[in-house]
């Protein structure tokens, strides 16, 4: 059976129930009901919230796609020639929080719903795995003497470019998860 004949199935069973139910709290436990049962897949589940465990799975992702850029040398270049391009700067980090909210909210890999955005507005899904993973690149790439701070906007720009796949891989590791 194709997905959007489940779909249909689900809707025309959630319909009947909610038609038999007597009262509007009845048909919103119904509704409830419909939506937990059809979250029990990996795929195509409703994910909402940020917790400790999203934040442990965008960490995961984080360092195992950002290792591979610490550990080769084309960070430090492509940063030095960030550094002389504020433009470049800009368009890079603009790519990335694209990218990530494509990921999270655009592919429909799973349904991400904005849960309690920070300021009514914010998602806090995004800020987070936007947060993990520029801190996660910010850390490793100080600890293990990849950036040199003495040079504050060098080392700002060569963070950036450890950024980018940290923040890929700390999104779909967040949402693969189904979680």
């Amino acid at each position: 059976m194709a997905a959007s004949d489940e779909e249909s199935d689900v809707t025309e069973i959630r319909q009947e129930l909610e038609a038999i139910a007597d009262t509007p709290e009845e048909r919103e436990r119904v509704r409830e009901a419909v939506e937990e049962l059809t979250q029990r897949g990996v795929f195509g589940r409703v994910i909402v919230g940020f917790d400790r465990g999203d934040v442990a799975e965008a960490l995961l992702g984080s360092v195992v796609f950002g290792i591979p850029m610490l550990v080769e040398g084309g960070t430090q270049e492509v940063g030095l020639f960030l550094a002389d391009h504020l433009l470049a700067i800009e368009a890079t980090l603009a790519a990335t929080v694209a990218m990530v909210v494509g990921i999270l909210y655009v592919s429909d890999i799973q349904d991400v719903r904005i849960h309690e955005p920070f300021f009514g507005f914010l998602p806090r899904r995004l800020v987070g795995v936007l947060g993990i993973s520029f801190g996660t690149a910010l850390v490793m790439m100080t600890l293990w003497g990849r950036t040199d701070w003495s040079t504050p906007w060098v080392a700002f720009a060569q963070v950036t470019v450890a950024f980018v796949p940290m923040a890929i891989g700390a999104s779909l590791s967040d949402i693969l998860s189904g979680t």
